[in-house]
């Protein structure tokens, strides 16, 4: 950032550097939801944070007194523009997790070890001897 802003820090103002966003204007001229999604886009690791940061600085308040129907905006802004996102490149898109937990017949979890077999286990001790 050529100029000190608002609820900016330092890890914030070179992020946005990065993304090409130096001053209040360019940010103004986008806006913060963009300002936002323009850093997440490059990989950074931003929270919600720098996007009620973003608005505050465009507010002139503390990040904190934004009225909390307005952050729900800008949080519901976010997700919707996070939706139209490709997937990363080489990657598939995210599936939902699932576990599966299989029991034996007593009904316990199953005891995993080194070996999937008596047999593997029987050839390490005899070579022990």
């Amino acid at each position: 950032m050529s100029e000190k802003m608002r609820n900016i820090g330092p890890k914030s103002a070179a992020w946005l550097r990065q993304v090409g966003l130096r001053t209040l204007d360019d940010i103004a001229a986008i806006g913060a939801v963009e300002a936002y999604m323009k850093v997440r886009r490059a990989g950074f690791k931003c929270s919600m944070n720098l996007l009620f940061s973003l608005e505050g600085a465009l507010q002139d308040c503390h990040w904190n007194e934004l009225p909390e129907a307005r952050r729900l905006e800008l949080q519901q802004a976010v997700e919707a523009a996070i939706t139209q996102l490709p997937p990363p490149r080489g990657r598939p898109a995210a599936s939902p997790v699932t576990t599966t937990r299989h029991d034996d017949e007593a009904g316990a979890a199953p005891a995993f070890g080194l070996f999937d077999d008596d047999r593997h286990a029987g050839a390490e001790s005899a070579s022990d001897d």
